[in-house]
């Protein structure tokens, strides 16, 4: 078998030390791999690069299409991209896929029945990064979530459930709030599970379901949500197997892999070589599966399972009078390697059949046309007079209009104030003015929303956003106000 070209970064704090670690056993093991060295994350933004990565990274994973990453730090404040977002977003990684299997009665956890995949979307919702401040005291941070993005994370979740044999998934979501952003998805996700009528499914309200998830794990077999909650559930995840750092994930996309540990790059504790590389470790045994080398993957697998049964753990996980032995990172790696070829017998050992390495597609169908109606328009402003009193303000937009558009309500950070506004509601300086047509009943145009932000302007108010109102084939595409 001729080597696999694979892109490698060792990447910040701890991230020399487990990806020497990793890459020792995936030699030891016969991994049949290749790896090209880039650098990237905290010292190419030291260099100047605000995107953490350059070119010559950018060529090699644009040849290898298979990327091992160790952490990497981003610099906090202003100006920084999350590396580990841009890279994600760029080759087009939708799919991230977090296993947290508890392994007891070797590291101690409340939950020893535990073996759930958690898979998350990976490119849209509030990660998109799209920000802005508005007025001196409020910023906004945009949720986008699509139709093709929702579609193909959910029918990726469904078709590796398929190929693993997993029995049920359980979509997360919070659409009794965002009825729209996650009701979408959440639609998405029953449409196509009729798809699979041989794989039970369930939907939780994300905050009962993290409770679930973190109390009762055996309920879960595979989760399917959004990219902010799948971000937080997958720590709590990985946390009530018993630690973090046993975690590792797959970020998956069409054409490009990247495998990489949950936890962060910890550079308290860097250079002491007292890390634990199993995420690391893990993570690169889902990346030998996904290249073809499945047999690899279970030796590999099997004998980190052997290491920790044999109560060989880093420091993190040994606890005095229970385990046999506290080792440093560079140990943790020998004890693996010596246990090449050998299986655990208390944990339950794994097989990678040949032919798992099969990929799995997350697609999408096309969006159904429908008729799309301007109806209104919601004209955003910083004010911030008269004791911020919306009866002041509510009084002036009542009297500007066009033929068509005309104001309805105004509310303050979500919440109807005006008209009939309750005067207990506490108001910032960030108004969403709201005109619509009669009903919804007639079209309005571009030109009117136009011609009334001229008219909003000559009355010195200071438009700092606005947001066109439609229906689509009359079906509302906007949400009401809270309070109507």
């Amino acid at each position: 078998m001729s080597k696999r070209p694979i892109t490698v970064a060792y990447g910040d704090g701890i991230g020399p030390e487990i990806m020497d670690a990793t890459l020792r056993i995936l030699e030891a093991g016969n991994a049949q791999i290749e790896p090209e060295i880039i650098v990237i994350g905290e010292k190419k933004y030291q260099e100047g690069h605000s995107s953490g990565i350059d070119n010559s990274a950018w060529e090699s994973l644009n040849r290898t299409k298979v990327f091992l990453k160790a952490p990497i730090t981003t610099p906090q404040g202003g100006g920084f991209k999350s590396l580990n977002v841009t890279i994600r977003k760029t080759l087009g990684l939708y799919a991230n896929v977090r296993p947290c299997i508890s392994y007891h009665p070797i590291i101690t956890t409340k939950n020893p029945i535990m073996d759930c995949i958690i898979i998350r979307e990976n490119e849209e919702d509030t990660y998109a990064g799209i920000e802005h401040q508005q007025t001196q005291e409020v910023v906004q941070c945009l949720k986008l979530i699509t139709k093709p993005g929702s579609e193909k994370i959910i029918r990726f979740a469904f078709e590796y459930a398929k190929a693993y044999n997993r029995k049920k998934i359980s979509c997360f979501t919070k659409d009794n709030i965002m009825k729209l952003t996650d009701g979408m998805f959440h639609k998405i996700f029953d449409e196509v599970a009729k798809e699979y009528p041989e794989i039970q499914t369930d939907h939780y309200i994300i905050d009962i379901g993290s409770a679930r998830l973190a109390d009762t794990p055996e309920r879960f077999d595979v989760i399917v949500t959004e990219n902010l909650y799948g971000d937080i559930i997958s720590d709590i995840a990985a946390q009530v197997t018993g630690s973090v750092g046993l975690g590792g994930s797959a970020n998956i996309g069409h054409d490009f892999a990247m495998f990489e540990a949950v936890h962060g790059s910890a550079p308290d504790i860097a250079g002491k070589n007292i890390a634990n590389p199993s995420g690391l470790l893990l993570a690169a045994i889902q990346m030998l599966v996904y290249i073809g080398q499945p047999e690899t993957a279970s030796l590999i697998h099997n004998a980190w399972l052997k290491t920790l049964e044999d109560g060989i753990l880093t420091g993190d996980l040994y606890k005095e009078g229970i385990h046999k032995k506290k080792v440093n990172t560079t140990e943790f790696a020998d004890a693996v390697i010596q246990n090449l070829g050998q299986k655990p017998s208390t944990l339950k050992p794994v097989h990678y059949a040949t032919g798992e390495n099969k990929k799995i597609e997350g697609k999408y169908t096309m969006t159904h046309k429908t008729e799309k109606k301007l109806v209104g328009v919601d004209i955003f402003l910083d004010w911030d007079e008269a004791d911020r009193n919306p009866n002041v303000l509510g009084k002036i937009l009542d009297s500007i209009s066009t033929q068509n558009l005309k104001f309805q309500k105004m509310s303050n950070r979500g919440t109807k104030v005006y008209p009939d506004g309750n005067p207990a509601t506490f108001c910032t300086d960030h108004w969403r003015c709201r005109f619509v047509t009669n009903n919804y009943a007639i079209a309005a145009s571009n030109q009117e929303i136009i011609e009334l932000m001229q008219k909003i302007t000559n009355q010195n108010l200071d438009i700092i956003k606005t947001e066109n109102l439609y229906t689509f084939d009359g079906k509302l595409g906007f949400s009401v106000l809270q309070g109507e």
